[in-house]
């Protein structure tokens, strides 16, 4: 029978104090990522036939006995790499020295190799407990192979298949047995840190932005286009606070016109962004505003998510460029003038002090929410200035109004008959001058009354 974890808690389970942490290592194309969806119950990180997908230690929630743990993937080891890869390696060694316990995953059928090996020199000198994973056991004959691991001298081999979940028990058994207890559950504290998603294109500086803010190289940062593969999860401190900060691939074009690891990383994307709060889209200063620019910012106020605009690399202009450009953003981003944008260079630092205190007013006008006599009061205002025109000798009236939801403001309005596209556009548009609703979209619901029909 296949052992299959139970599911784990989402991202936004409340926060009971730290978790401890396993780290999942490996060289490159054992399985790791395929055993992460295995151990944690749901298709999260992105797996693919092709070596070196997953780039970045990522984290996700594991639940298995009824034990809470964080499981963080990382890109594949390799004693010898250069460039990427070798920025890939030195996350894996991050994530060594920082877990509670790692699993080391050797690939069964290729066996044991000099990259297995120089793996196991790092993981004795760290000093960690180690608990050894023979991936890619499918059948009874592999199994006893996987039994020459034991030469490598760290303990006993567990033979498992992440693709198919066999042997994946006594695997979390172990795990458990290695980890240390979870702290005790901290009273008072109630929800999470507050969600930010950092999405744009690829290579606009959207992993330097998240390096920045934490003060330190949490994820990997590379010239070549499309580093990031799955969105970064990561606990930051900023203004006195803790934010969650999502880090996503860069969005090229739409999901179906791209192939392989890139189609899955849209759809992480955009379900990261589905789970955030408030959006940072990272735009190129050092380029036109393009069509995907606009369709990201787009999906996010379709996704009814607070926005921020954030104009990376501004540091590159000079100031007749820089004056230009303004004026091009101007007309550019008529459409989304309500978010607040800052000019930033995440490579240097400059002006990064201002990017918390726009994410807070992005929540602010999310959560924002109108009082109904207020509300009336204001249309009532609106409809004596501005009646609705006369078509067809008939002119609706607004009956009356209501807030429903907040994060996005949601509005009823309630009338005698259909309004005109253009008249709800110019109600959202003075609701804003009225109310703010700084970098949130509202959405205004008309709700036309039904005439009785004639039986």
């Amino acid at each position: 029978m296949t052992d299959l974890p139970t599911e784990a808690p989402t991202h936004d389970r409340e926060d009971t104090g730290p978790l401890p942490v396993l780290a999942i290592v490996g060289r490159p194309n054992v399985g790791k990522s395929t055993l992460v969806n295995r151990i944690i119950g749901r298709r999260e990180a992105v797996v693919e036939d092709t070596p070196g997908v997953t780039r970045d230690r990522v984290s996700y929630d594991a639940n298995w006995a009824g034990r809470e743990f964080t499981v963080v993937d990382t890109g594949g080891w390799d004693p010898d790499a250069v460039g990427m890869a070798a920025l890939v390696a030195a996350q894996a060694e991050v994530a060594i020295n920082a877990a509670d316990a790692v699993l080391f995953v050797v690939d069964a059928v290729v066996g044991i190799t000099d990259a297995d090996e120089a793996v196991v020199r790092v993981l004795r000198k760290s000093g960690k407990p180690v608990v050894l994973a023979a991936n890619k056991v499918d059948d009874q004959r592999i199994e006893s192979e996987a039994m020459n691991l034991w030469s490598l001298g760290i303990g006993e081999p567990y033979p498992v298949s992440g693709m198919h979940g066999r042997g994946t028990g006594d695997l979390l058994d172990a795990v458990l047995a290695a980890l240390p207890e979870a702290p005790a559950e901290r009273d008072g504290e109630v929800g999470g840190p507050r969600r930010v998603a950092i999405v744009g294109k690829p290579n606009v500086g959207k992993s330097s932005l998240l390096n920045k803010v934490a003060k330190e190289d949490r994820v990997v940062v590379s010239d070549v286009a499309g580093t990031t593969v799955d969105p970064v999860d990561e606990l930051i401190t900023l203004g006195g606070q803790e934010w969650r900060f999502i880090d996503t691939a860069g969005i090229r074009r739409k999901v179906k016109n791209v192939q392989g690891h890139e189609y899955y990383a849209s759809l992480r994307t955009n379900a990261a962004i589905e789970r955030a709060e408030v959006v940072v889209v990272v735009i190129d200063a050092s380029e036109s505003l393009t069509e995907q620019d606009l369709r990201i910012m787009n999906a996010v106020e379709e996704a009814g998510k607070a926005l921020v605009i954030a104009y990376n690399k501004w540091d590159l202009m000079d100031e007749e460029r820089r004056y230009y450009l303004e004026r091009e953003i101007d007309r550019d981003l008529v459409q989304f003038r309500w978010a607040p944008r800052v000019n930033i260079s995440a490579l240097t630092g400059w002006h990064m002090d201002r990017l918390v205190p726009a994410i807070e007013a992005a929540l602010e006008g999310w959560q924002t929410r109108v009082p109904t006599g207020q509300l009336n009061a204001f249309l009532g205002r609106l409809v004596a200035a501005h009646p609705h025109p006369v078509r067809s000798g008939k002119q609706p009236k607004i009956l009356f109004g209501t807030q429903a939801t907040t994060m996005p403001p949601t509005f009823a309005i309630f009338t005698s008959g259909q309004i005109e596209a253009s008249y709800q556009r110019f109600i959202e548009r003075r609701l804003r001058e009225d109310f703010g609703f700084v970098g949130s979209p509202i959405h205004v619901q008309i709700r036309a009354r039904q005439k009785n029909k004639k039986r």
